[in-house]
C-alpha cells in the first residue's frame, strides 16, 4: 500500500484537497514525494481513496483523489472508552491503544484520585490521527473534552455500561465478563476505567447506582495505561469485532 495520509477535508473523487499542514510536511520533508507520486488519503469519518499528489510545497500538499478503496471494517459495537487522565503522559498510550483496538471515542475523566486536565488535550486529537494511520482505520475516534464521573454518569447513553474495579474495590457486585458472552451484542457500549489510585469506595457505590455494571479483570493488578486496550480487545472479541 502507498503511504497513507489525514485529509478531513476530503469531499469526494477526483476532487483536490489539500493535506493539514503536518501531514503535508511529512509527504513533502519525510518522505520526500513529488507530483504525481501515489498516496492513500482518508478522511477520518470512513472515507479512503488512492490519490496523485498535485503539488507539492515546503508545507503545502495537494492531492487529487481517482480511486475509492475499501477501508478496515469497524466493529458493530460503537465502544466509548472513559479512562481516568494519567501522570505525565501516560494518558498518550491509552489514546494511541484505545484507537489501535478499535474504540469509537475516548472520554478522559476527572475523578477523586486524578490530577488536573493537561494544558494541551488537542494533543490526543492528534495522537488518534497518527494511531488511525498507523493501524489503517479510516475513522478517528472522538477525544472528548475531560469531564467528571458524575458528567459521564449523566450524559451517557450507551446500551451497556461497565466500570470496571480491582477486586478490592468492587466487593461482591463485581462480575467478569463471560455473562456478556451469552448477552446480545449491544450497538453500544461504555468503558469506564479508573486512575493510577483506584476508584474511591464511593465512585464504585455512585456508579452502580447510576446503573453501570461493576466488572473485574481477575486477581492481578494491571497498569493503568495498559488495561484500557486489554479490556477493549476482549470486550469487542466478545461481541465478535476481533
Amino acid at each position: 500500500m502507498p503511504p497513507r495520509f489525514f485529509a478531513p477535508a476530503l469531499t469526494g473523487l477526483d476532487a483536490p484537497v489539500r493535506l493539514p499542514e503536518g501531514e503535508a510536511a511529512h509527504l513533502s520533508r519525510v518522505l520526500r514525494l513529488a507530483a504525481g507520486d501515489t498516496v492513500a488519503v482518508f478522511d477520518g469519518r470512513g472515507a479512503e481513496y488512492l490519490a496523485r499528489v498535485e503539488r507539492v510545497g515546503r508545507d503545502r500538499a495537494v492531492v487529487r483523489p481517482y480511486e475509492r478503496v475499501a477501508s478496515v471494517c469497524e466493529p458493530a459495537v460503537a465502544l466509548t472508552v472513559a479512562p481516568a487522565l494519567l501522570k505525565g503522559r501516560k494518558f498518550d498510550d491509552v489514546v494511541r491503544d484505545a484507537t489501535m483496538v478499535g474504540a469509537a471515542a475516548v472520554q478522559p475523566l476527572t475523578t477523586a484520585r486524578t490530577l488536573s486536565p493537561p494544558r494541551d488535550p488537542g494533543r490526543w486529537s492528534r495522537i488518534a490521527v497518527a494511531s488511525a494511520k498507523q493501524c489503517r482505520r479510516a475513522i478517528v475516534p472522538e477525544v472528548r473534552s475531560p469531564c467528571s464521573l458524575e458528567g459521564l454518569f449523566d450524559r451517557d447513553r450507551s446500551a451497556v455500561r461497565l466500570l470496571l474495579a480491582e477486586l478490592g474495590a468492587a466487593d461482591d457486585r463485581a462480575a467478569g465478563f463471560g455473562a456478556l458472552a451469552q448477552e446480545p451484542r449491544p450497538a453500544s457500549a461504555t468503558l469506564a476505567v479508573g486512575p493510577e489510585g483506584g476508584w474511591s469506595a464511593d465512585e464504585v457505590q455512585a456508579a452502580a447506582a447510576a446503573g453501570f455494571r461493576i466488572v473485574t479483570f481477575g486477581r492481578l493488578t494491571f497498569r493503568a495505561d495498559a488495561v484500557v486496550a486489554c479490556v477493549a480487545a476482549i470486550l469487542l472479541y466478545i461481541w465478535g469485532d476481533l
